[in-house]
């Protein structure tokens, strides 16, 4: 396993964080609600960084898809059915569930993104 770049982690945390601000506007803009994102989705981008270690920069390198695979098949396989299932459940309406899904596809593809920006 390589060493975790903890440069991208956090600046994977605080590009999910940012689009999340942008994309749920002003109400999301609570001090206390942006510093616990703020913090769980460093835990995200950790347990990515850990991942992406486990992986090998010389995979990595050769197979840069994989950023993209991983981060988003995350992403696809256990966090948006498990927000989607707890939403349904919730009463939301379709559409809120299937926003919701591909709000965080979208920012965990981001988070992929910046690990491989950063060769991470």
């Amino acid at each position: 396993m390589g060493p975790v770049n903890w440069v991208a982690v956090v600046a994977a945390a605080l590009a999910a964080l940012v689009f999340g601000l942008v994309r749920h506007g002003p109400a999301a803009r609570r001090p206390a609600q942006v510093v616990l994102a703020g913090a769980l989705l460093w835990l995200t981008a950790a347990m990515m960084g850990h991942m992406f270690a486990r992986v090998g920069a010389a995979t990595l390198a050769a197979k840069p898809w994989l950023y993209f695979m991983m981060s988003g098949g995350l992403a696809l396989a256990f966090v948006a059915p498990a927000l989607a299932i707890g939403e349904a459940r919730g009463g939301a309406s379709a559409g809120k569930v299937l926003r919701g899904a591909a709000f965080w596809i979208a920012s965990y593809l981001l988070m992929g993104t910046v690990f491989w920006a950063f060769k991470a």
